[in-house]
């Protein structure tokens, strides 16, 4: 694993290069997973849509007994949907956790194994967003969703210092949400987690990892950002949010695959964060499946990503 502080300049190829490979369980997950979903039928963005709903809803069986020690909670007030799950003894610091899927599928149930296992390492509350997805409900919902819920969270009276926000792949609505909450004038939060994110829409970029993504191909970019757009220029910051003045956001803390199709996004959030003097972490994982945090339990790197995102929230909160 290799992690780098954000420089002020950073040469367009950088690429962190990880000290060492996988687990023999990394390999394996990742061969599953290259195995099931980079072979799935892409005929159309229908099909695309379909069968991202039926897999990427597979690791919900992952979520039994993650809940255990928890008290789940359902939510659905004021326009905001989702779950509390908090663990014994309460603390006053929140985190807001928006589930990726490419914008299209998942929800907080098969996102369990990640808000659990850091409730349970943070000992603090973590409310799961339940955000509408398209095409049903296409680009901003997601973003107005994730701008209510955290608004929500501040009207019942916590403090922006005590909330920290992350979502996987959904990392891309992490900052999508911040730059609107920027733009709105609301405080920003602590901090912020963006695990594999997808922050780029416009699927012109000349990704490196093509061939060793063991999930995605460079042509379900533009799949996904059609269904999820429906007509939007990809090039609108809360679509894309690398297209964004990230100026006065909060400090960053970036997780990535070193082989996945969307490291090269993460590695340019990085140096678009770092351009805009905001604080940044990136953390490239060495040969892993796109959000391996999901498989925590089954390879020893997802717990160490979520003992790492734990270190970072918790470094940046104030007491």
């Amino acid at each position: 694993m290799a992690i780098a502080n954000a420089p002020t300049q950073t040469a367009p190829d950088t690429h962190p290069a990880p000290r060492s490979g996988p687990s023999v369980r990394g390999r394996i997950l990742a061969g599953i997973v290259r195995l099931v979903v980079k072979r799935w039928p892409r005929k159309s963005p229908e099909s695309v849509l379909r069968w991202s709903r039926l897999l990427f809803d597979l690791p919900s069986f992952l979520s039994v007994g993650r809940t255990r020690g928890l008290t789940l909670t359902q939510v659905n007030e004021d326009g905001v949907r989702g779950e509390w799950l908090t663990p014994v003894g309460l603390s006053p610091h929140i985190l807001l956790f928006l589930h990726g899927g490419g914008y299209v599928s998942c929800s907080p149930r098969s996102h369990r194994p990640i808000t659990g296992t850091l409730a349970r390492l943070l000992k603090q509350r973590v409310f799961s967003l339940d955000q509408r997805l398209a095409p049903e409900h296409p680009f901003p919902a997601a973003v107005d969703d994730a701008s209510a819920a955290y608004q929500w969270l501040l009207k019942k009276g916590t403090r922006p210092d005590q909330i920290s926000l992350a979502g996987d792949s959904g990392g891309g609505l992490v900052v999508a949400t911040l730059l609107r909450l920027h733009r709105e004038n609301v405080p920003l939060p602590s901090c912020a987690v963006c695990l594999c994110p997808w922050v780029d829409l416009t699927g012109t970029f000349a990704y490196r990892n093509g061939d060793s993504c063991a999930m995605f191909r460079p042509s379900d970019i533009s799949n996904f950002a059609g269904l999820y757009l429906n007509g939007a220029p990809a090039e609108t910051p809360e679509a894309s949010p690398l297209f964004g003045d990230l100026t006065g956001l909060p400090p960053l803390l970036i997780q990535v695959s070193s082989s996945e199709l969307l490291f090269d996004d993460a590695r340019r959030l990085h140096e678009k964060a770092g351009q805009c003097g905001v604080k940044s972490k990136l953390s490239a994982y060495p040969g892993l499946p796109h959000v391996w945090h999901l498989a925590v339990g089954l390879i020893p790197e997802a717990l160490a990503a979520l003992r790492e995102e734990v270190e970072f929230i918790r470094g940046e909160q104030k007491p």
